[in-house]
């Protein structure tokens, strides 16, 4: 299922600045990051679980939000991009 994780981390203190790159480098290791903090991820239910667990670890639910949006199996014509920076297709091939 396509997953949309969006997040806003408070960075006025330290702490925030490194909670922000453990957040940023966990959804980067299961998606595409399609703007500054927000990511598209292809992901199971346990895949999915996984990494809300290890998001609510890392983040500090007094200063910081995630949002997740379950776009399900059929994501095709839910999703639409305007601008720059083209889209990508989340189940087309990749080159490395």
């Amino acid at each position: 299922m396509l997953v949309l994780i969006t997040y806003d981390v408070c960075t006025e203190d330290s702490g925030g600045a490194k909670r922000l790159r453990k957040v940023a480098k966990a959804c980067e290791n299961h998606g595409q990051r399609v703007q500054k903090s927000v990511f598209e991820c292809l992901l199971d239910s346990a895949q999915s679980k996984l990494l809300k667990a290890k998001l609510l670890k890392i983040i500090d639910q007094d200063k910081d939000s995630i949002r997740i949006y379950y776009l399900g199996e059929k994501y095709h014509g839910k999703v639409e991009h305007f601008g720059v920076k083209e889209g990508y297709d989340p189940e087309g091939t990749l080159i490395v």
